[in-house]
């Protein structure tokens, strides 16, 4: 395993990737509504730009931060490491959390530059609706069964194309398109775009993100048990979604 990056340098790391992220999901979305007035062919190319862009993301950045990118994430690899030592300490996710924050606000508006959209207006795309609470569940509990079931399993190499393609078909078959990423969500009410959800609907989907990471570790405990120590990969794992390596959601 090598040896791991001073947590000022992680951290950097999560910052930027959570940016990245987003400017990837926002992006994608503003051009697809220049190029097409078919909310599906919009949705379309949103989708494959944020696989493409977050599988990217996980293999370059996830061997020095684990490419949380995603604060559900991080806390997942609290939790459930807290007992051997393998996960981030407390230190750190009080590090990582507000820098995805930053970053994913950064991220939406740095798009709004590239785009020439006003650098920071409110999202009017409201979200606020119990069918769609219940779908970022779904995708949370979901990304996080998928993230840390890979580690227990000892693949956590297939992670970059295993995420990156959940979260591709969890914009198709949840609700809500599956943010499932509490940090993203928060950047994402800073552009009135296509990607964009409102600032009141914001707490909502973060309430039902942290639902699904309850319901995410809960599954992963029922389902693979407890986890085996020579599991451990020096690889993209939990996370950053990131360590061995743990990764994220959009």
């Amino acid at each position: 395993m090598t040896e791991m990056a001073p947590l000022g340098r992680r951290t950097a790391v999560e910052f930027f990737g959570t940016g990245a992220l987003v400017a990837v999901v926002v992006g994608s979305g503003i051009q697809a509504t220049k190029l097409s007035q078919d909310v599906g062919v919009q949705l379309l190319a949103n989708s494959l730009a944020t696989v493409f862009g977050l599988g990217v993301l996980i293999v370059l950045l996830g061997p020095v931060s684990g490419a949380h990118f995603n604060p559900v994430v991080t806390l997942a690899a609290w939790w459930t490491g807290r007992h051997d030592g393998d996960g981030p300490s407390s230190r750190e996710v009080a590090a990582y959390v507000p820098a995805q924050i930053l970053g994913a606000i950064g991220g939406a508006v740095l798009t709004d530059a590239m785009f020439a959209e006003p650098l920071v207006r409110w999202s009017t795309h409201a979200r606020w609706a119990p069918h769609l609470w219940l779908g970022e569940v779904v995708a949370t509990a979901g990304l996080i069964l998928l993230i840390f079931g890979l580690a227990r399993a000892g693949r956590a190499h297939f992670a970059p194309v295993a995420v990156a393609s959940y979260i591709g078909a969890a914009y198709w078959f949840t609700s809500s398109t599956s943010f499932a990423n509490p940090a993203v969500t928060i950047g994402r009410a800073f552009t009135d775009t296509f990607a964009g959800i409102a600032p009141a609907s914001v707490l909502p989907f973060i309430a039902a993100q942290l639902v699904g990471l309850v319901v995410g570790v809960a599954l992963l405990a029922a389902l693979f048990g407890p986890p085996a120590a020579a599991a451990a990969e020096d690889v993209v794992v939990p996370h950053g979604e990131h360590h061995p390596t743990a990764v994220s959601g959009r």
